[in-house]
């Protein structure tokens, strides 16, 4: 595998509705499972209508594409040049050669470039079996196994994210099992396979495994077998092929390799029969440090939003308070005309309580900023430790069919995330010392947290914290796909930015200031003018 030199490839395009057309192509030459030399990537101009859901993925839109794109005949003689007859590969090879270049290079009247090699997504499903970050998507594994960000959603930071994937994650696996030549791998990519777990039906999440010991399903695997659907009896027939492997082997129980990450944050290979224990140790290390990483982050995001609040406060304050008097004057002219001079009055009085309110909410505003601070080394050291304990909290399903416990551990796990994205230390530290001495002083009663060792709980628990590892990974990346967090990340590159920030926004708030003025002495004017008195909104 080392001397063979290949071609790692991923495309960007107007969406999947045919005709599909590629407004980006990337590439990188690979030699074994590194790269070799220069990347290879350029935009096309076809001249053609970017969908708005396609832009809003990749960002391409026609204006930009006329601008920077090339012509398409021009990118793939390129594109010949660089490939050579090497063999293609992609994260969905199918996809990208058969659906997307194979008939694009038709309708252009081109030769195929390249010939078609292994596809790296079958050899993820296989090597990550039962795969410890939930799904296949590669920005799902990418921040699961903490590779480089890469530009998600542009080819060339896909390939260079495939290309990370199978240097740090996949080739030790592929290595284990004895992987080490091309023909094995393009072999073992393109032989039957199903997952090991099932992923439908009544027995969705069982391990086929299982099959051994439980006849029921095993009778649903003979049935699955018998299907008329050719593919559902290719999979029920391949399930039961492996389960008469097992059992004629000396070696049916042989353990899985299964990837994890250590506390250390290296990548290790775990051997053992009983998986579901260690795969519930690595998904609480994992989760622990998922926790800290989102909570260090978002905290960091509201220090900074603290930060501009205060620099912009009187000027948010003295346009808050004009909005609130350009409001209630254009009430009480509404309310004088129709229903005359005492009902206009309460409005009046209903503008000192909203102004007092909002006063209110500025101190309260104020307060809580003045309390935001940055976490120190020390404190971040502790969230770790906090987490690690807090993790074994994770188990909703153990309450699933006891009403009044699932609605106090609900309550537990709000008390938790609200801790959590405050960055309060100190309560999340209570929680996990004693957790049911918390609940006690909420007078919320108490819950049974001590360990069970049963293996199907064990299965329980994992599939419990892969589903909260995945629900953190989407809020990490919709926090990072956040103004606010670009903010905070530049920030942290120059403190200075977020004064100069301030600065833009305090002269676009001003000239907002300045315009509602305008509007409130004109409503001022014509209050005073109906009524031959003062403006009661004065002051």
């Amino acid at each position: 595998m080392d001397q063979i030199h290949w071609i790692l490839l991923d495309t960007e395009t107007t969406g999947i509705k045919a005709p599909i057309y590629v407004v980006e192509l990337a590439a990188q030459r690979m030699r074994g499972w590194e790269p070799a030399g220069e990347p290879f990537q350029q935009m096309l101009h076809h001249g053609v209508e970017i969908p708005p859901e396609a832009a809003r993925v990749n960002g391409y839109t026609r204006e930009i594409l006329e601008r920077d794109g090339h012509p398409p005949r021009t990118v793939y003689a390129d594109f010949a040049d660089y490939v050579g007859n090497h063999p293609l590969v992609a994260y969905n090879l199918h996809y990208d050669l058969n659906e997307v270049l194979q008939p694009e290079w038709a309708r252009l009247g081109l030769e195929p470039i390249g010939r078609p090699g292994f596809c790296a997504l079958r050899l993820t499903q296989r090597l990550l079996d039962p795969v410890p970050a939930g799904n296949h998507k590669l920005q799902t594994l990418r921040q699961f196994y903490r590779l480089p960000q890469r530009g998600a959603h542009t080819a060339l930071g896909d390939v260079a994210t495939v290309a990370d994937l199978l240097q740090q994650v996949l080739r030790p696996l592929a290595e284990e099992r004895g992987l080490t030549t091309w023909g094995a791998i393009s072999a073992f990519t393109t032989a039957p396979w199903f997952p090991s777990r099932i992923a439908f039906g009544k027995f969705k999440g069982r391990p086929f495994r299982e099959a051994l010991d439980d006849e029921e399903l095993h009778g649903w695997l003979e049935w699955l077998a018998s299907a008329s659907n050719p593919r559902s009896a290719e999979m029920g027939r391949w399930y039961l092929d492996q389960l008469e492997a097992v059992t004629a082997s000396t070696e049916a129980e042989s353990p899985v390799v299964e990837v994890g990450l250590s506390d250390s944050s290296e990548l290790m290979l775990f051997r053992d029969p009983e998986l579901e224990t260690l795969r519930q140790l690595v998904a609480g290390a994992r989760l622990a440090e998922l926790e800290v990483e989102y909570t260090q982050e978002h905290h960091g995001v509201d220090v900074v939003q603290s930060e501009l609040f205060m620099l912009l406060r009187p000027h948010y304050k003295r346009r808050d308070a004009l909005r609130l008097r350009v409001q209630y004057r254009r009430k009480y002219l509404d309310t004088l005309l129709i229903e005359g001079e005492e009902e206009a009055e309460t409005v009046a009085q209903e503008h000192e309580q909203a102004k007092a309110e909002t006063e209110r909410e500025y101190e309260d505003a104020a307060e809580q900023a003045a309390d935001t601070h940055a976490l120190s080394n020390a404190e971040q050291q502790e969230l770790k430790d906090v987490y690690k304990k807090l993790v074994r909290l994770y188990h909703p399903d153990r309450f699933a069919h006891e009403p009044e416990k699932q609605s106090i551990y609900e309550r537990l796990t709000q008390e938790v995330n609200q801790a959590r994205d405050k960055g309060d230390i100190e309560r999340l530290r209570e929680i996990a010392n004693d957790p049911n001495g918390f609940l006690l002083r909420l007078g919320l009663g108490s819950l049974d947290f001590s360990d069970e060792a049963e293996l199907a709980k064990l299965r329980q628990l994992y599939e419990t914290l892969q589903t909260r590892i995945l629900d953190l990974l989407d809020e990490l990346e919709q926090l990072r796909e956040s103004g606010e967090y670009e903010l905070y990340k530049l920030s942290r590159e120059r403190p200075e930015f977020v004064r100069e920030i301030a600065e833009q926004q305090a002269d676009a708030i001003d000239a907002d200031i300045t315009a509602l003025q305008v509007e409130a002495d004109q409503l001022a004017e014509e209050i005073e003018g109906l009524t031959g008195t003062d403006d009661p909104f004065r002051g």
